[in-house]
């Protein structure tokens, strides 16, 4: 299989953005190169509702560019879409017609409806999440839907974004009451005419898009959060609220000064954060989810996947995914690990009465706890945990990600509470424990593989006093490799289980 490389474009009312995705000859996939352009079509349109012709010339210079980048990495098929400024502009067809005679693109016209579709797929693709709302402020459209079991139910689009408020409230300072008051109105006036959005509260809002991600960078910033993703965070309805107030009160030059917060969107932000609140009341939504995927995503997968856009499971594909990105790892003793880890844990979690759950941060964590040995073999631990905390781990929490991290580049529990310092807000205590038992049981399941070779085919396993007994069932060759590293091990084994594991060569039938 050859590495293959698709361009996505999106042409939206804030911004125009531009993604390169390859599929490498592993199967992997990855975003290779990006850029982005602050465009403002919305805040561009004339009182005749068209786009002037500076701006659509401006546009298609920036589309340009992006076809040169494009063709610097050899492109196989480039996507281009447009959402709400173009859709809705007087001279739509003439724009489409001039874009195509002046760059060779066809440009995708998407629908109010079809953005949410893109947006829902790329969220769902990325979060293990079930049921709940999910909003994309754009700057000249908000799309609001509804989804349950993993299926998209109701989709609205809104015309309005933070770029069209900005503008029609004249608010290049400040918003002030009487406007905050107009966009409130303006809300629930257009939300009333859809009456499932008040009939499904206690969900969560997920939001997709720059504002909501703009939101969370600040106030990750003001709480000096440890992680640097905005993906999967919560944020309570009280903090948006005091976080709101403070943005509403800063003059724009203030307001450009706040931690986290980027300077091209300092005079939208207000806007698009009160579209947002606007709809967390009347959804009556339980917390503030922030998803970093959405309609770029959704368009990869709906154009990579055609027949099958919709993962199953978030989490399996993103562990396959960075598991063919690294390579240098040996693909079937990782498998073997990873079986005999889930094996041992399934053993061992009653005896001390482990939260089942937890198997999946081991199943992860054993998938992945070589991928540092393409960056050094003999410092792979150190490596892999650098990985996988800033890898795109779907389907897991922050924290989640944060302990996986340290179960696959367990070494001690001094070298874990080092490696977890950065995080320790993230972290109690009991987490800590709990990486150092399952660390240490992926460093026993590794030592029954200590040769590569999976001579291990079955292992049986009793627990006798404060004794593990494993017994391979007709193993492939000596195992005396694997017998003198699991005696290495079983002091370390021993202070976190309270059993000393012990290998025994097979002798006939047991």
């Amino acid at each position: 299989m050859t590495s293959q490389r698709i361009g996505i474009i999106d042409i939206g009312s804030n911004s125009i953005r531009l993604v390169v995705y390859e599929r490498t000859e592993n199967g992997a996939h990855r975003v290779v190169d990006g850029s982005k352009r602050s465009a403002r079509l919305s805040s561009k349109i004339d009182d005749n509702g068209a786009l002037p012709g500076d701006a659509i010339n401006e546009l298609i210079d920036t589309l340009k560019h992006f076809i040169r980048i494009c063709s610097l990495h050899a492109i196989d098929r480039i996507r281009a879409v447009a959402t709400a400024a173009i859709r809705n502009a007087t001279n739509q067809p003439y724009i489409l017609k001039k874009i195509n005679k002046e760059t060779g693109l066809s440009i995708e016209l998407l629908s109010g409806k079809e953005e949410a579709e893109y947006g829902f797929l790329g969220m769902i693709n990325s979060l293990q999440v079930s049921e709940g709302y999910l909003i994309d402020i754009g700057g000249g459209s908000t799309e609001v839907s509804l989804f349950r079991n993993r299926i998209l139910l109701q989709t609205i689009s809104l015309p309005f974004g933070c770029v069209s408020l900005n503008q029609k409230n004249d608010a290049k300072e400040q918003i002030d009451t009487k406007n905050l008051e107009s966009i409130e109105k303006l809300v629930l006036g257009a939300l009333k005419q859809h009456k499932w959005i008040f009939h499904a509260p206690n969900l969560p809002l997920i939001g997709v898009g720059g504002t909501v991600r703009a939101l969370g960078k600040v106030h990750q910033a003001l709480n000096s959060y440890p992680l640097a993703q905005t993906h999967n965070y919560n944020i309570e309805g009280s903090q948006v609220e005091n976080l709101f107030q403070l943005m509403l009160a800063l003059p724009l030059d203030q307001r450009r000064k706040l931690p986290g917060l980027s300077k091209d969107r300092a005079d939208v932000i207000v806007p698009g954060v009160a579209v947002l609140r606007a709809i967390f009341r009347a959804t009556r939504a339980s917390h503030y989810k922030i998803c970093g995927a959405g309609l770029r995503d959704g368009l990869f997968h709906a154009t990579r996947f055609p027949n099958h856009s919709k993962q199953d499971n978030p989490l399996t594909f993103s562990l396959s995914n960075l598991s063919a990105l690294h390579t240098e790892a040996p693909r079937q003793h990782v498998k073997q690990v990873n079986r005999l880890a889930k094996q041992l844990f399934n053993e061992l979690y009653v005896h001390e009465q482990i939260d089942p759950a937890i198997r999946v941060l081991l199943d992860a964590a054993s998938q992945l706890y070589r991928i540092g040995a393409s960056i050094d073999y003999y410092d792979y631990a150190k490596h892999s945990f650098y990985l996988i905390i800033h890898s795109h781990l779907n389907g897991l929490s922050h924290r989640e990600i944060v302990m996986t991290a340290a179960i696959a580049s367990f070494k001690s529990k001094g070298r874990a509470k080092e490696l977890l310092a950065p995080y320790r807000s993230l972290i109690t205590i009991a987490d800590l424990d709990l990486i150092c038992k399952l660390g240490v049981l992926l460093q026993l399941s590794a030592a029954l593989d200590r040769s590569e070779s999976q001579s291990i085919r079955q292992l049986a396993i009793r627990i006798t006093g404060n004794h593990l007994i494993l017994l391979p069932l007709h193993p492939r060759g000596s195992l005396a490799v694997e017998i003198h590293e699991v005696e290495e091990l079983a002091s370390d084994f021993k202070k976190q289980w309270g059993l000393s594991p012990i290998l025994k060569q097979y002798e006939g039938h047991t």
